[in-house]
């Protein structure tokens, strides 16, 4: 995440370009605005999770969970989904089991196969922090109108499909990008 507290002026992006002709002021300047932006509204959800006693990992894996609470789902699936590795999702899963909130089962169809379930008290949990968290996301979007929301999706992803271009190894297979 960025931790510059201030983004720096355009203009000093333009004196920086005369160094780095490579560095392309108004690019720049969008770029650090993205990540300074992310960095803020991640943070104020990370301490909102705090608060709740959970981490943005776990609480990812609940919410994967919650689409469809009667369904099982694969760990391995899960790991792809959340963009972990599947030792990363051992952890999260073995957490949540212990808290109550997720519990393992093995598929019917192969008993090698774990499956994961969320159980009623992660229904519970979650529906205790979801209302807020859903009015907090209001919040922030609600200064945009549905048009400007409509162009943000679209501008990020024209960022999204630009990333593949400047990352030193391959996306995760079954990204989204």
């Amino acid at each position: 995440m960025l931790l510059l507290k201030e983004v720096p002026q355009y203009e000093c992006l333009l004196e920086r370009a005369k160094r780095y002709p490579e560095l392309d002021p108004s690019a720049m300047e969008a770029f650090l605005h993205l990540l300074r932006t992310s960095t803020e509204v991640f943070e104020a959800f990370r301490a909102l999770l705090g608060r709740h006693k959970i981490s943005q990992g776990r609480f990812t894996v609940l919410i994967l969970l919650n689409r469809d609470a009667e369904r099982p789902v694969n760990l391995a699936d899960l790991a792809e989904r959340s963009r972990v590795t599947r030792a990363t999702m051992t952890g999260l899963i073995d957490t949540l089991e212990r808290d109550g909130l997720v519990k393992r089962e093995h598929s019917a169809g192969d008993r090698r196969m774990l499956l994961v379930r969320l159980t009623d008290a992660g229904r519970t949990f979650l529906d205790k922090i979801l209302p807020d968290y859903f009015r907090r996301i209001s919040t922030v979007m609600g200064r945009l109108t549905q048009t400007d929301r409509k162009t943000l999706v679209s501008l990020m992803g024209k960022i999204a499909m630009a990333v593949p271009e400047i990352s030193p190894c391959p996306p995760p297979k079954g990204s989204v990008s």
